[in-house]
């Protein structure tokens, strides 16, 4: 781990984690409400408009903008946004549009069939890209809802940095032993006999040069392979059993038809749902880039 000492992630420096934690706790968002701001035209935001938003992703490393653009499918709308907050170098993930932006739908095409976020099922604790390569990381995601499921398809949204605190409130070395660079391996991705990823080996969480905290992870327990060391399995148990115990940190609610999430990708879920009469579809945005300001 080549963190820097003087950052408040890295699990020496005490006094600097402390000064941080104070920080952040501060003030914190105690409900989904306190997360939305209410926009006009997602397109081109106002500047009160854009300083809630991100005032909102410095403190918690998400937002939700509540629009009026309805059940408007134009892309424009999630890509003009996330150009907005600085937002530019989209992942082009394997089963994204041509364009890059993702429409999350229930689809069983040969390309899609199998993979869960484009069925009704249920997901777990995540964040997006933890199969990804260590250079392509994502660190901002955007996702706007044209149309909600008729039941279900909530999510929940838990800050990274939150999840940092709390283990690190447990164990200092629960947080060393998630830094490790082989802690994490998600096994090649084959089909038909063929690999079409490699095997992605990294830490859970890292300090990035700027000083960021990113996390990467995922609570599938099949086609996930965990560094084998006893600390690190305490530290996985210990990190799951933050994810699944409710507390004030924890946010859960369902994107209406105009609504979005704005966020340096923070854990999050999905509920199962009934797609109804019209078909669930939001438009997911995944960039290699950070929000800016944040």
């Amino acid at each position: 781990m080549n963190a820097d000492l003087n950052s408040p992630f890295h699990p020496d420096n005490r006094q600097a984690f402390e000064h941080w934690k104070a920080e952040k706790l501060a003030t914190y968002p105690a409900s989904l409400g306190d997360l939305i701001v209410e926009i006009g035209d997602p397109r081109q935001l106002r500047k009160t408009e854009h300083n809630q938003l991100l005032s909102l992703c410095r403190k918690t490393n998400m937002a939700i903008w509540a629009g009026l653009s309805g059940h408007d499918a134009d892309k424009q709308i999630i890509r003009s946004l996330g150009q907005s907050f600085g937002l530019e170098h989209l992942d082009h993930n394997m089963c994204a549009d041509n364009d890059a932006i993702t429409s999350l739908t229930v689809q069983s095409d040969a390309l899609r069939n199998g993979y869960i976020p484009y069925s009704n099922r249920p997901i777990a604790w995540h964040t997006d890209g933890y199969y990804n390569s260590l250079d392509q990381q994502i660190h901002g995601l955007l996702l706007h809802c044209v149309q909600p499921a008729e039941e279900g398809g909530e999510n929940e949204l838990l800050d990274h940095e939150i999840v940092y605190l709390l283990v690190r409130e447990e164990s200092p070395d629960y947080i060393r032993a998630l830094m490790h660079p082989r802690a994490m391996t998600i096994p090649a991705n084959k089909v038909a006999g063929e690999e079409i990823r490699p095997p992605r080996t990294g830490p859970v969480f890292a300090i990035y040069p700027d000083g960021h905290l990113h996390m990467r992870y995922t609570d599938r327990s099949r086609s996930i392979e965990w560094l084998d060391d006893p600390l690190l399995r305490e530290a996985v148990a210990y990190l799951k059993t933050v994810l699944k115990t409710p507390s004030p940190w924890h946010f859960k609610g369902k994107l209406q038809a105009g609504q979005g999430l704005l966020c340096n990708n923070v854990l999050h879920t999905r509920s199962g749902f009934n797609d109804g009469e019209h078909g669930r579809l939001l438009y997911r945005a995944r960039y290699y880039d950070r929000i800016e300001g944040c």
